[in-house]
């Protein structure tokens, strides 16, 4: 299987990597992101600024290349990874359903490995298989080690099969999280990736996840705002849709000593 790996980052923008080099970069959605300008520097997200983060992120930890670092310290205040991190952690939870570059849907219960996997990385729409990713994550852990797949509600069932209880998952579709909840009614649903989601998408995700991201999401943030059971962050605000959800951000946002720098809002929220 030839080397190809298709994210979407800041704002998600198409791109495309292959052999270690960043082949195609779309349109961007939006022209900033509090994140990207904080850590990075970037004032305004173009074409050309895409390809250097990505560049760097290659270079830096390895990103959808056999040299992709795996074991992370935390990143982000409010990060879906962070959250995950640190309920493993704490052994709230059993294992997490994440994807990662290199090895797609897989099964993790390491909190460093769970950092590593998802804190920076954006959204993965589809990767092939690398050796030394999967190697290093456990090839029983890996859906399906020959392909890459990713398939988070196949995903959820190998974790149950695997015998965990308390199993965390990340959706990036209503869909997703809908078949999820019939499966395993007691799944923390992290949804996440959301810029761009239509209100009626949006308003079932309040529904049926317990902890939702903003992203650059107008509808998220219009809906939870209203409906959330609890807010945490400023510029990119994370939302418990449960009490569940309530009781996780609680945990994660005592245990946090917060910052009082705003970045404002990503521009323009779609």
């Amino acid at each position: 299987m030839k080397d190809k790996h298709i994210i979407e980052a800041l704002g998600k923008t198409k791109i495309i990597i292959r052999d270690g080099n960043v082949e195609y970069v779309g349109k961007p959605l939006i022209k900033y992101c509090p994140i990207f300008y904080k850590y990075r520097g970037i004032k305004k997200i173009t074409r050309k600024a895409i390809k250097e983060n990505i560049e760097f992120r290659i270079k830096d930890f390895g990103m959808c290349t056999p040299k992709r670092k795996l074991y992370m310290e935390k990143y982000l205040s409010y990060g879906t990874s962070e959250i995950i991190s640190s309920l493993l952690q704490d052994k709230i939870l059993d294992c997490a359903v994440m994807v990662c570059d290199g090895a797609g849907t897989v099964i993790v219960n390491d909190p460093m490995l769970a950092q590593g996997i998802g804190g920076r990385i954006s959204g993965i729409i589809s990767t092939t298989p690398i050796e030394t990713i999967i190697k290093t994550i456990g090839e029983d852990n890996v859906l399906n080690k020959k392909t890459a797949e990713i398939d988070q509600v196949k995903g959820v069932k190998k974790a149950i099969d695997k015998g965990y209880k308390s199993i965390a998952v990340t959706v990036t579709s209503v869909k997703e999280a809908i078949e999820i909840r019939k499966i395993a009614p007691r799944a923390c649903i992290f949804a996440v990736h959301l810029t761009g989601i239509s209100k009626n998408d949006a308003e079932k995700l309040f529904e049926v996840a317990d902890i939702i991201t903003s992203c650059a999401s107008k509808y998220i943030r219009k809906i939870g705002d209203k409906k959330a059971l609890l807010k945490v962050g400023r510029s990119i605000p994370v939302y418990a849709a449960t009490k569940k959800g309530k009781k996780i951000l609680l945990k994660f946002k005592t245990a946090k000593k917060g910052s009082s720098n705003s970045y404002g809002q990503p521009y323009p929220l779609i």
